[in-house]
């Protein structure tokens, strides 16, 4: 268990500070383990087999995201992100994703969007359409109507980024983070209060606000 090298370190810069833990798939000896050092964990949600072992190179399948969501859940808060088109651009298991985690609970949920990546098998691949994506963040608002949806630092820049950030304001996001000019200035006309902060989405949830 490569965190506990570090947890020492870790404990020690604790006091006064909001944690946020990124994890993958633990058991319940680690979950032990971090859990006095944890006040909020972010998780990425896969709702697909075939992007489990194609994307991450593991044998394992959906219910092992279910199994250590369920378990991480009984120890912390937990913030599930699920990233779109995570498959090379393709939307894959996203939709079974909201599915599963409409009949576990969530308490917030993170969008985030494919970015191809110099050096991977997907560098030639292209995001996914920026209509898709509002398609889901649609869907989860309906799905999830009381609970705070964030659309996450990693997607793309540039037009792509213009073009979905206001949409997704339209869509019932909550919060975006480093969000489009156009998305900041439909927000305002919107009537909708504008908050500005400088933290992690998932921290928002800690902190209720």
């Amino acid at each position: 268990m490569p965190v506990t090298r570090y947890l020492e370190r870790v404990k020690q810069m604790r006091p006064g500070r909001i944690m946020n833990w990124h994890v993958g798939l633990i058991d319940q000896a680690e979950a032990e383990i971090i859990a006095p050092c944890v006040d909020i964990i972010s998780f990425d949600f896969v709702g697909d087999d075939d992007t489990i072992r194609e994307v991450y190179g593991l044998e394992r399948g959906v219910e092992d995201y279910v199994a250590t969501y369920e378990l991480l859940r009984s120890y912390a808060t937990v913030l599930p992100h699920i990233t779109v088109g995570l498959k090379g651009g393709r939307i894959a298991g996203e939709y079974r994703a909201l599915d599963i985690l409409e009949e576990l609970g969530a308490e917030g949920l993170t969008f985030i969007v494919f970015i191809p990546t110099p050096g991977t098998r997907y560098a030639q691949r292209e995001p996914p359409q920026v209509e898709e994506v509002v398609e889901l963040l649609v869907e989860a608002r309906l799905r999830f109507p009381t609970v705070p949806i964030h659309l996450g630092c990693m997607r793309p820049h540039g037009e792509y980024r213009d073009r979905l950030d206001p949409l997704a304001v339209r869509a019932g996001v909550n919060t975006i983070v480093s969000p489009a000019r156009a998305a900041v200035t439909l927000a305002r006309e919107l009537g909708l209060d504008v908050d500005r902060r400088e933290e992690c989405c998932a921290v928002r949830l800690v902190r209720k606000g």
